[in-house]
């Protein structure tokens, strides 16, 4: 079962909080090319072409900076990954742990996929297959560490500054909301209907890129215009900025949430950034992405919350996403890809703004911007209780303050 690097950048949003993203690289097109080229040589089960494309990869990954080189990782750990089923299909059990190995030292964490894929059965049974599982286990069996990280403790008295809202009077957010007919596209239905209305057409009005940064300015009218003026996309994390002020201005209270890893290896770059709408209707929390255009039910086709689907994987009960979820039109999502596996991974760290308001994230000298990140308590980072970083370029400081309380992160908006 060939792991292709498309999966993988479907779903891969390099938008931690704290990190700039970089800009698309010479070595994009070779990289793309390069795996087109693996993927004919796995199918021919030809290892001699394949050592030869993995020689000229090599070669140019190697000369690549630290930063590239961390962002096109996966080429590399999926050139790894499929050498190894392409030795183990053709039963060469050594030269198939060797390059599984390599994939895993190279930063693959999927082990579910590992389990699933038959094209490692030859190799499933040898001692050194289970050696380099188990321990991967604590590091890519997504689900196994989130049941791990379930604990929070409703006693942390850390203080954290109270989340706020701007109000939809806000004349940014009145500018926001005639600008593009807001009101017309969320339509004259239920709230429920509206928040959904809403999703869809950022999804479909703005397509995802995760490989590449934002626009300087990120605010909703401005990413909007730029995106139509450019041709140009937004990572995850500008969408759920440009849905979350489109939200603000039609009232509903609304923050975007970065979802991260544990990632106690250090080498795991990927997240995703959502929505949380609070519904007066349901009285409660609502999973919103405009990413994917996901929105997600329990068994009797209720809508839930972040905190209620993170339980629910744990626990493992039943969820459901809607059916038109998808990647830019190109590749419907499912619950085990998109829930069970990637969002699995990205639910064990929660963070989001403390003010939920228009231009946010716009950096500025003299500008603060305040984050709560929600950890459990089997993180293995509890302190420092408060971070602050400024950045000497643009003057900004980004203040981080930690959390094991859920209560205060979910709390209702006032």
């Amino acid at each position: 079962m060939y792991k292709s690097i498309v999966t993988v950048l479907l779903l891969h949003c390099f938008s931690m909080v704290l990190t700039a993203q970089k800009s698309s690289s010479p070595f994009e097109p070779f990289a793309w090319r390069q795996d087109s080229l693996f993927t004919a040589a796995y199918e021919k089960r030809d290892v001699a072409r394949y050592n030869e494309l993995m020689t000229e990869f090599l070669t140019a990954y190697t000369r690549l900076d630290a930063d590239t080189k961390k962002t096109y990782s996966n080429y590399l750990i999926n050139a790894y990954y499929n050498f190894s089923c392409t030795y183990s299909l053709l039963n060469d059990k050594k030269m198939a742990l060797l390059y599984l190995e390599k994939s895993i030292q190279a930063g693959y964490m999927d082990y579910a996929h590992i389990q699933a894929d038959t094209d490692l059965d030859n190799i499933r049974g040898e001692a050194r297959f289970a050696a380099l599982l188990q321990p991967l286990r604590e590091t890519g069996d997504y689900r196994y560490i989130l049941r791990k990280a379930q604990q929070y403790n409703p006693a942390d008295k850390r203080p954290i500054p109270a989340f706020t809202y701007q109000s939809a009077d806000d004349p940014n957010l009145v500018a926001l909301r005639k600008a593009f007919n807001l009101d017309s596209i969320a339509g004259e239905g239920s709230e429920v209907s509206k928040i959904i209305n809403l999703c869809h057409w950022i999804h479909y009005l703005v397509p995802h890129d995760g490989n590449n940064g934002n626009p300087v300015v990120k605010n909703a009218l401005s990413m909007i215009n730029e995106c139509k003026r450019e041709n140009r996309k937004l990572n995850c994390r500008g969408l759920a900025i440009v849905l979350n002020e489109c939200y603000l201005s039609m009232g509903f209270k609304s923050r975007f949430v970065t979802c991260l890893p544990k990632d106690s290896l250090g080498v795991d770059n990927d997240c995703h950034v959502i929505n949380m709408v609070y519904s007066n209707d349901l009285k409660k929390w609502l999973w919103i992405d405009p990413t994917f255009d996901a929105y997600v039910m329990n068994e009797n086709g209720e809508l839930l919350g972040l905190e209620e689907v993170r339980d629910r994987i744990i626990r493992d009960q039943p969820l459901i996403i809607n059916p038109e979820a998808n990647w830019n039109r190109r590749a419907s999502q499912t619950k085990e890809r998109y829930l069970l596996t990637y969002m699995a991974k990205n639910l064990y760290r929660l963070d989001c703004p403390v003010h939920s308001q228009y231009d946010l994230e716009t950096k500025a000298k003299g500008k603060n911007i305040d984050y709560v990140q929600l950890i459990p308590l089997d993180y293995f980072k509890q302190t420092p209780d408060k971070t602050e970083q400024l950045n000497e370029q643009n003057g900004t400081t980004l203040t981080t303050y930690i959390t094991n309380n859920a209560g205060l992160f979910w709390a209702k908006p006032e």
